[in-house]
């Protein structure tokens, strides 16, 4: 009797354990779940072209850019496959073409470098703060980071720093700061691809230039960017 009561106890005992062993690991895999993200750290590297360029305007040499920056993940769905997220980083813009650009008494003036003169280089650079704004679908689950995205959405980016650099027989000559160009640009993208590894494409849907003119003419240049984005997280 001793014996049967004693087996009888150790059955309820292991019994009542692995039921709450097992209720535990529920609640861990819960937990792991509902704070499953994407939040991730970013570097971008695109090739940059310019759109509706002027008569006579074209690009020399290969124009790149550099962005970098953190997006904070928001699902909206159970599976955690489809989320909203934004952010805050930094791009790095330049533009290599022969839109030669000086200033007279403060104000910028902007001419076509002709195929008859020699330069080094001739460029302008922009430093921007970016808040970007994207709707998310991918395949990940919180077991897993390696997965499929489509990431697309709209970029805002505010100008903080601008430089025009002419290097050529006449001498260097540079100018910053100009107040020509649009403080703020805006545009749509799309980031697609698998894990870390991802195609990226920006298309502008404002103007670099705010004021600028060529020949009476104003400058209505927009920027397409097209490269790479790693996330990282």
């Amino acid at each position: 009797m001793r014996l049967f009561l004693s087996c009888f106890l150790l059955m309820i005992f292991f019994n009542g354990y692995s039921q709450e062993s097992e209720s535990l690991q529920k609640i861990q895999n819960s937990k792991i779940d509902s704070l499953y993200r994407e939040d991730q750290f970013y570097i971008g590297i695109t090739y940059n072209t310019l759109q509706q360029k002027p008569a006579g305007l074209s690009q020399n040499k290969f124009s790149t850019g550099l962005s970098l920056g953190f997006l904070r993940d928001m699902p909206i769905n159970k599976d955690r496959t489809i989320a909203i997220a934004s952010g805050l980083g930094f791009t790095y813009n330049n533009y290599n073409q022969n839109l030669f650009i000086t200033e007279t008494n403060g104000t910028p003036v902007y001419s076509l470098i002709d195929s008859e003169t020699i330069f080094k280089k001739n460029k302008f650079s922009q430093l921007l703060i970016d808040v970007p704004i994207e709707f998310r679908w991918r395949t990940s689950t919180y077991e897993s980071h390696k997965f499929w995205r489509i990431h697309g959405g709209l970029k805002f980016s505010y100008l903080l720093y601008n430089k025009s650099i002419f290097d050529g027989e006449q001498g260097k000559k540079i100018v910053t700061s100009n107040k020509d160009f649009n403080k703020l640009l805006y545009g749509t993208y799309i980031a697609a691809g698998y894990n870390s590894f991802n195609v990226y494409a920006y298309y502008g849907l404002n103007s670099l230039f705010k004021s600028a003119t060529l020949d009476g003419e104003n400058i209505a240049m927009s920027s397409i960017n097209i490269g790479f984005i790693f996330y990282i997280l």
